[in-house]
């Protein structure tokens, strides 16, 4: 082996070991060992099964060039039979050189005689060489085909060229194994971050879909903004980095008590029953009190009336969406009403508890249970710092335990001010809002129209300061929520 071709070799292994897309690399594994072994035309297959696929296919005389960048070439693939000489190559685990195809008769090469009578070109040498892994599997085969002299004439594979082809060869079969390997990893990684995001969200039923779509938003969202001047370009390392931080970033929510994620109505169903059976015992009560002579019939009507009434106000606050003056006042003027039991014991119709529970102005959580929420942001951080992510993926658990942080500082759980909360960061949060406003999955509210849940992004934006109104303007004018047609 001559020192230049020594030389072609070592340069060849950086620049495939540099290469971590599969099928960038499979180019450049074909162009390599062309340009090394001077040859006209070259194919490049990978075993699958029984059978030896097409990947690559280039002839510079003809100027065609098929596969590569995820396209296999439009052919058949070659079953493992002793008459194909690439397969015999990778059956026998050995190089074959021919000198001229057409007076060889120990292998089946009709596939290139109607390829040359086709193109009219004139297949005359081959090299064909198996490409084996650090384990010695053999995965594919590198068949090159006319060798070219100095003048540029056809001539038959040197010797000596075998081995340097088999040299590459090696080096590219486990640079294949590297890459596939790497790609295995991945998809592994997603599909668990899929997995963990999807139990998440079906861990209740009020949070079903809630990641995936806003992942599906977030998708088209940069895509849109990598299309506005000035804005974001996501490569797709940094789109994968953002939509997992999409993904994880309620993880925290594994641990939060589902009374309180599930909590649809102010009173928990126990507390409610509980108001019930109290309103039944006046009732009953009242009746008594007639029959025994204590009150009037109208008295009693008057007792049931209140009781009746009572049940309505409670019924209306516990599920309100928001709490009124007025209805507080009514609160007031029930929390004043009360029985006495059968043990002559004074007891108030409305529990303090009950009482507090429905004096909730907005929303269904008392603000020790918004706390227990709200500390899922935390809970995400403190779980996620458990997983090594790769260089990557190194934002992924801040961007994802950041998404409740607001530009003005009001936000939770570090009340980060606007220069410490990165772009992608204030994507994930109007994301989140948005999502949470129109969907119609949550326990404490009623779907949002989307024209609504646009107007309350505006606020926050331009009269809160809690948004980034770029952004937001920008995540209107997307319209990306919606299904692409």
């Amino acid at each position: 082996m001559r020192q230049e071709e020594m030389k072609k070799i070592l340069e060849i292994g950086v620049l495939l070991s540099a290469e971590r897309d599969l099928d960038c690399l499979l180019e450049r594994i074909l162009g390599c060992v062309m340009e090394l072994a001077n040859c006209d035309a070259g194919t490049l297959y990978l075993r699958e099964g029984d059978t030896l696929q097409f990947e690559i296919m280039r002839n510079d005389t003809l100027k065609t060039y098929s596969g590569g960048r995820g396209k296999r070439p439009e052919l058949p693939p070659v079953p493992l039979r002793r008459d194909n000489v690439c397969a015999m190559a990778l059956l026998e685990d050995r190089t074959i050189c021919i000198e001229d195809v057409k007076n060889n008769q120990e292998y089946d090469f009709s596939g290139p005689a109607r390829y040359d009578a086709m193109t009219g070109y004139n297949t005359r040498s081959m090299l064909v060489v198996p490409m084996r892994n650090r384990e010695g599997e053999r995965i594919g085969v590198l068949q090159l085909i006319n060798a070219l002299d100095d003048m540029g004439n056809v001539c038959a594979f040197a010797q000596d060229m075998a081995l340097v082809v088999e040299s590459v060869a090696s080096q590219a079969a486990i640079t294949i194994q590297n890459v596939r390997y790497i790609k295995e990893i991945r998809e592994l990684f997603q599909s668990f971050v899929r997995v963990m995001s999807s139990a998440i969200d079906e861990r209740t039923p009020y949070n079903a879909s809630h990641a995936r779509h806003m992942a599906e938003c977030g998708d088209r969202f940069a895509d849109y903004l990598g299309s506005c001047e000035g804005q974001k370009r996501f490569s797709e390392d940094e789109k994968e980095e953002f939509l997992m931080s999409i993904l994880l970033h309620d993880i925290g929510k594994l641990v939060t008590p589902l009374e309180v994620m599930n909590k649809a109505e102010r009173l928990f169903p126990e507390q409610y029953t509980a108001f019930l059976h109290r309103m039944e015992v006046v009732r009953l009560t009242a009746r008594i009190d007639r029959l025994n002579g204590n009150i009037t019939e109208e008295e009693e009507e008057e007792r049931i009336c209140r009781t009746r009434d009572a049940e309505h106000l409670v019924k209306t606050m516990n599920t309100a969406g928001f709490v009124t003056d007025e209805m507080l006042k009514q609160l007031d003027r029930l929390r004043e009403e009360t029985c006495t039991d059968e043990n002559g014991k004074v007891c108030p119709w409305m529990e303090p508890e009950a009482y507090a529970m429905l004096s909730i102005r907005k929303g269904t959580l008392s603000e020790e249970e918004r706390k227990i929420m709200q500390e899922h942001v935390s809970v995400t951080d403190r779980l996620l710092s458990q997983i090594h992510f790769s260089g990557n993926l190194s934002h992924v658990r801040e961007w994802a335990a950041a998404h409740h942080e607001f530009l003005n500082g009001t936000g939770y759980p570090a009340h980060k001010k606007e220069a410490e909360i990165p772009y992608e960061v204030r994507m994930i949060t109007i994301l989140d809002i948005f999502d949470s406003l129109v969907a119609d999955d949550r326990p404490y509210k009623r779907a949002m129209p989307v024209e609504r849940a646009l107007s309350i992004l505006e606020s926050m934006a331009e009269r809160e300061g809690k948004l980034d109104p770029e952004l937001t303007r920008l995540f209107i004018e997307s319209r990306c929520w919606e299904e692409p047609v």
